[in-house]
């Protein structure tokens, strides 16, 4: 490295590094921003305020991690898998959603600066962790489909999506080092240049500002409710964001050499969860470090922590420019869905990696621990509302949610129903280093 993690950099390159971080962490805010506030929202101040809460929260949460927290330099910004949490559990009322959240960001918090965490590393087995990973892909698939196709126009919607995703792939290929990071941000920008000169304007107008005094738009959630249903649907989404969370911490810390590992993983845990429990009182999406930052770092040789406290301020920033951020949720949605399926194809692709690199499918039994989440997940997450009625309200929530079934599915495969055997007990077992 040519600038180490506890490093300053001189000033111009401490704020362009700043810039190149906050260019990265921007895309991630927008997308699953404005996907969640569009499920909850229809007024499109609503919309922008939500995303001011969001903005403010990431930037918060981005300078405490690396002042309090792990103190590495990694990319912050909405989890995916609490996304999956918020849009499989649209019957229940947003007040319990975000209070089931900040609930479990809660428990995430204990378990890191408890150091509860070795259990839950041998409890998620690569297998488990896998399909985890496409679980979070195939769950999402619905709200892909509703973006891409939702508008008037589905035909020319779904052609221009297609086209966008066919471009973004061999771009990310062709694009070397840091500039990998501008993939998401040119897709954006070139996909809704190209829509506006194929479809038209937005059906809604841009609006300069958003009303932030108004007082109906309350800083913190207005309806806060405890549920049980809700509960324990984002308990299953927390412990697999904490999994996430964990092998963040240590891709980029190990291979920056970060000294005190132990204790970096547990604060950046707490703090993540932390995080989550401010999201909740908030009423947004909840936060997780990206292992993205590693690629970034080999690029630049850079690994400076410093560089992230000017990206979290310009985040921050954001916060209080409405305007500004009016113009992101003016992004139309086909190309909000054709980047939040680019992103999806490589947490796919990632999942099916870890199965190949970790022989995690060596006989039908472990293919089928595999397969039958996977399946059941996709098929609850297209099922139709109206399915899950007959079932109690308090576990509407959990049946009717894809990614929770799938997740307890392949925990009970795992570990109970086609748990391997273990060896007799004469059996001297696996030396060091066997599996």
């Amino acid at each position: 490295m040519n600038i180490g993690l506890d490093d300053r950099p001189p000033w111009p390159a401490l704020l362009l590094y700043g810039l190149q971080w906050w260019v990265v962490t921007l895309p991630c805010v927008v997308v699953s921003g404005a996907v969640v506030a569009g499920l909850h929202y229809a007024d499109w101040a609503d919309r922008v305020w939500y995303l001011q809460k969001l903005f403010a929260a990431s930037g918060l949460i981005s300078l405490a991690q690396v002042t309090l927290g792990h103190r590495l330099p990694l990319v912050i910004g909405p989890a995916t898998v609490l996304m999956v949490g918020l849009v499989a559990s649209q019957g229940a009322p947003i007040g319990a959603l975000y209070s089931a959240m900040a609930l479990g960001g809660a428990l995430m918090a204990i378990m890191g600066f408890a150091n509860r965490l070795a259990a839950l590393r041998r409890f998620f087995t690569p297998r488990i962790v896998a399909v985890i990973l496409v679980l979070i892909a195939f769950t999402l698939s619905p709200v892909i489909i509703g973006l891409i196709l939702g508008e008037s126009r589905p035909g020319p919607s779904l052609a221009l999506a297609l086209i966008l995703i066919l471009a973004l792939v061999p771009l990310n290929e062709a694009l070397k080092g840091s500039l990998k990071s501008l993939t998401v941000p040119l897709g954006l920008v070139v996909g809704t240049i190209a829509y506006r000169l194929w479809l038209g304007a937005p059906a809604e107008p841009i609006i300069a500002t958003a009303p932030v005094a108004d007082p109906a738009r309350s800083l913190f959630l207005a309806d806060p409710a405890l549920q049980a249903g809700p509960i324990l649907a984002f308990i299953f989404c927390f412990l697999a964001l904490t999994v996430n969370e964990l092998g963040s911490v240590e891709a980029v810390g190990r291979m920056i050499s970060a000294p005190g590992m132990d204790g970096r993983v547990r604060r950046g845990v707490g703090v993540t969860g932390l995080g989550s429990v401010l999201s909740g009182l908030l009423g947004v999406i909840g936060p997780v470090d990206f292992s993205l930052s590693a690629g970034l770092i080999a690029a630049t040789k850079c690994a400076a922590r410093l560089t992230f406290i000017p990206a979290g301020l310009a985040l921050l920033a954001c916060a209080f420019a409405p305007g500004f951020i009016a113009l992101l949720v003016a992004i139309p949605k086909p190309i909000m869905g054709a980047v939040l399926l680019y992103s999806m194809v490589s947490q796919l692709a990632g999942g099916l990696s870890m199965l190949v690199s970790d022989r995690a499918i060596a006989n039908y039994a472990q293919g089928v621990t595999v397969a039958l989440p996977l399946l059941v997940g996709l098929l609850i997450a297209f099922a139709p509302p109206h399915a899950f009625q007959p079932f109690p309200a308090i576990l509407r929530p959990i049946i009717a949610n894809g990614f929770v079934m799938g997740a307890i599915l392949v925990v009970l495969l795992e570990h109970v129903i086609l748990r391997p055997s273990r060896p007799p007990a004469d059996s001297p077992g696996p030396g060091p280093g066997e599996k």
